[in-house]
């Protein structure tokens, strides 16, 4: 820089996630991450979801203020104005209603300069360089956005599947989590309790209530689960480390629901995936980990997408018990891991975004 020139200065950027959990952490860690490069950060979120949110660092917290707002008229449009949300910008501001997430997304799209999307060329050669043109935007990448991997390292020893978990051998165990964002059906959760159960392998199951039981229902898992499994798998119905419970030694598979979050956490520490998609993104997720041979997809029927118990069974002991197939997709989630913890790279797509925000 000349003499006598000053540094640009900050930036103002405000960050609003998507409400669920898995969404909240990455973009609260790139708050951090901006912060600590001198900008000026709003982190923006319901009161609740702040309230259930890490401290910030120390570094990080005198520049990013968490915002609380409660979804409003402001961001809820009716589906039946949108044609005159076209032409009246204002009028989302005086409408509540029912406009689906699909129609929210392409109105925004529509009004936004450019689109920024979580990924990275390294991650997604062949698809990354396409997504400008289908989404008629310029696009720029913010990278994987992975969390520390020392995050793994702090294991609270009182908790009780990391205790668990000690007591289990090297690589032996599953760990089973599909996110906080949508539950399965009772009828699905069996078909899982089963499969898990008959493939034989060690299990760890972070298990989200199904939608429609009470708190009190006995039926979640399938009668005399848990006396059949008792040695072989642990249940928690409650919230889980689960970074740290990937990074533990005893952690050699991971099945997953594809969410891009949970991705990121499974290949931080290498860990092989059995897919079960439910929805979104997470099926065109889970179809590139195929392509990338990491991992593979449990076997649904070809007419009404569902699984069942005997594709469980197939999809765990391939993953964990056949040493060829494991080999092949130890060594390529290997890879994966090369590109998620390069922390230089992940930084330098950060510091391209920042400067890519001035030319706008």
């Amino acid at each position: 820089m000349a003499a006598g020139s000053s540094s640009p200065p900050p930036l103002r950027i405000v960050i609003f996630p998507w409400l669920a959990f898995g969404h909240l952490l990455p973009y609260l860690e790139l708050a951090e991450l901006l912060a600590s490069r001198d900008h000026r950060v709003s982190f923006i979120s319901t009161p609740g979801n702040i309230a259930r949110l890490p401290p910030l660092r120390p570094a990080a917290a005198p520049r990013v203020p968490s915002a609380m707002l409660l979804p409003s008229a402001a961001y809820l449009a009716t589906s039946q104005n949108l044609h005159e949300s076209k032409r009246s910008p204002q009028h989302l501001s005086n409408h509540g209603g029912d406009m689906s997430i699909a129609q929210r997304f392409f109105l925004t799209l529509e009004r936004c300069t450019f689109a920024v999307i979580r990924s990275c060329i390294e991650w997604e050669p062949e698809f990354l360089p396409q997504v400008a043109s289908l989404l008629r935007k310029p696009v720029l990448p913010l990278g994987l956005l992975p969390p520390s991997p020392d995050d793994g390292g702090r294991v609270n020893g009182e908790d009780a599947a990391v205790r668990w978990l000690d007591a289990q051998p090297p690589s032996s165990v599953v760990y089973v989590a599909l996110g906080s964002e949508v539950p399965l059906r009772v009828e699905q959760v069996h078909e899982l309790a089963l499969g898990l159960e008959l493939a034989g392998t060690r299990f760890l199951w972070a298990l989200r209530k199904p939608s429609g039981v009470s708190d009190d229902d006995a039926g979640i898992l399938p009668p005399g689960f848990y006396e059949r499994t008792q040695g072989q798998g642990f249940v928690s119905m409650g919230w889980v480390p689960q970074v740290s419970l990937l990074a533990h030694g005893a952690v050699g598979g991971f099945l997953t629901h594809c969410g891009q979050r949970s991705l990121t956490e499974g290949f931080l520490f290498w860990r092989p995936l059995i897919m079960l998609p439910i929805r979104g993104d997470q099926g065109p997720n889970a179809r590139l980990m195929e392509g990338k041979k990491v991992g593979l997809q449990v076997k649904r029927d070809e007419n009404d997408g569902s699984f069942d118990c005997h594709g469980i069974v197939s999809a765990v002991r391939a993953v964990m018990l056949e040493e060829e197939t494991r080999g092949v997709l130890v060594a390529n989630a290997l890879k994966a891991q090369g590109i998620i913890a390069d922390k230089e790279l992940q930084y330098r797509y950060i510091d391209q975004l920042t400067q890519q925000f001035r030319w706008w």
